[in-house]
């Protein structure tokens, strides 16, 4: 069961990604990130309303229960890890191709797999250590591809944003290893969806507002708001997913990363990007890595 809902979760997660692309076209980049935050935050004021006032029984799965004040510090402390990851990610995902995203974005599971390593003592097998050079083979290969676009790995600030961005999905991904099997899914769900927007009010005002002339203009655009709301659905299901007693993290890592696939072939259909056929070999390559990574366990 909790392989079907990574699964799930990852084609939400897909075109949450797509979405995301769409709305940064010539767009800025804060704004949209709010905005797309209170849609989120709109949609889970719901459920707590429901609950609070008996629409929601207790025993349903919708039901959003009271948190101890030690809970809430602990999801202020996922949302501000998940922030940062969003602000790197949301700033490259603007000025790179779909196809150099991907790509980067499907080395996440490998960085959570070296944190179980670290953090949680786990010992790499054989074939785990094979999964990782193959991961680190193709991603070299990947950075040449690149640079026949013109990003350079090694200078391109945008390149690091993004791999900046994975390693702290990857720091959040082991951490709700350990929160989602402490805290209510629907509680973690609702309030780590409002802590969102409250955090960005002061990132906003201080980083966006003031330079707002300056800057890249903020228009309106229909996708805006579908960020939020697949993103919210795909984050349900990762959720309960890694709630799950028997359910395994690094598995759930790599099936939820599969997401670029979507986001690789919406890069290579529509935008009709360049060097697709390498680019692709090498996104294989990657994942080849990620499933001897988990075959390894």
């Amino acid at each position: 069961m909790w392989l079907l809902l990574a699964i799930a979760s990852a084609v939400f997660l897909g075109f949450y990604d797509i979405f995301k692309k769409i709305s940064l076209e010539k767009n800025a980049v804060l704004p949209i990130l709010f905005l797309s935050t209170v849609a989120g935050s709109i949609i889970m004021a719901g459920f707590v309303i429901a609950s609070e006032t008996g629409i929601i029984h207790k025993d349903s799965m919708a039901y959003v229960p009271h948190l101890t004040s030690l809970e809430h510090w602990k999801l202020v402390l996922k949302t501000v890890i998940v922030l940062s990851s969003w602000i790197c990610t949301y700033f490259a995902l603007k000025h790179l191709p779909l196809t150099i995203f991907a790509p980067i974005r499907s080395t996440g599971p490998l960085w959570t797999s070296a944190g179980a390593f670290i953090i949680f003592a786990e010992r790499l097998t054989p074939m785990q250590w094979v999964g990782g050079v193959l991961v680190f083979i193709f991603f070299y290969l990947f950075s040449t591809a690149g640079k026949l676009e013109g990003f350079s790995f090694r200078s391109n600030k945008y390149v690091w944003l993004m791999i900046a961005g994975t390693l702290a999905g990857s720091v959040s991904a082991l951490y709700d290893r350990y929160l989602l099997r402490e805290i209510n899914v629907m509680a973690v769900e609702a309030y780590f969806t409002f802590y969102q927007t409250l955090l960005l009010i002061p990132v906003l005002a201080i980083f966006w507002y003031p330079t707002r002339a300056r800057t890249t203009r903020f228009s309106w655009k229909w996708s805006i708001p579908f960020i939020g709301i697949f993103l919210l659905i795909g984050d349900y299901l990762y959720f309960y997913s890694v709630s799950m007693p028997d359910s395994l993290i690094s598995i759930i890592a790599l099936v939820r990363r599969s997401n670029v696939l979507i986001v690789f072939l919406f890069g290579a259909l529509i935008f009709k990007e360049q060097n697709i056929k390498k680019k692709g070999l090498y996104l294989i390559g990657i994942l080849i890595g990620l499933v001897f990574l988990v075959l390894g366990r």
